[in-house]
């Protein structure tokens, strides 16, 4: 054997140990996988068309409800009379409706409401307060709107300052979670809007 082959033979074999452990290395950094988390997905929702229908099985009140809605008389242990939930199930919600004759209480009544309200201050970001008037219908009120995750995130009352109160709060059968919620919260926010502009109170 000649040096040259012999100097030949000695490079292969220290340059075999050297690529496999390349070809080692090159394998085991494709195995690992790089992991990129997806941003949260909430399923689609189908809306149902807009329309609405006369309510005016209460003795004290109607007004206009959402056609895919369906009254139910509240029967709860603390319920009174005129107190029932709009509920829509499409939408998993529900808006509780309670009625209070004024009896010279009206102050007392929107003190109350509002204390109500302000309880969500644990889980809210914000609460927005939109007041209305309406005169001619004998109709003034305010809407709440609560931002972040609370349990309920509108609440709302409207009376004609002499003989009636109403109040109403949306609630949804489901943990609440704002950014999964937020479109069927508006959704709901404008026929909340359309019942409260179409409230004719009962004498």
């Amino acid at each position: 054997m000649s040096m040259t082959d012999s100097h030949i033979r000695l490079s292969r074999n220290a340059i075999c140990p050297t690529l496999g452990m390349l070809v080692l290395i090159l394998l085991t950094a494709s195995c690992k996988q790089s992991y990129t988390p997806k941003p949260a997905g909430y399923l689609k929702i189908t809306y149902p068309e807009k329309a609405y229908r006369l309510y005016s099985d209460q003795e004290f009140f109607q007004f206009e409800i959402p056609a895919y809605a369906e009254v139910e008389i509240d029967s709860g242990p603390r319920s009174e009379k005129g107190w029932i939930n709009v509920a829509i199930p499409q939408l998993n919600g529900k808006i509780h409706m309670s009625y209070k004759p004024v009896d010279d209480q009206l102050n007392a009544l929107i003190t109350d409401c509002r204390e109500l309200v302000y309880k969500h201050t644990v889980k809210a970001h914000g609460i927005e307060e939109t007041p209305f008037i309406q005169r001619d219908q004998h109709r003034f009120g305010m809407i709440y709107d609560l931002k972040g995750d609370v349990a309920s995130a509108v609440q709302f009352f409207i009376t004609d300052s002499t003989d009636h109160f109403l109040r109403g709060s949306l609630y949804f059968n489901t943990r609440p979670n704002r950014d999964s919620l937020n479109p069927v919260i508006e959704f709901l926010r404008e026929d909340i809007i359309h019942m409260i502009e179409t409230t004719q109170w009962k004498y």
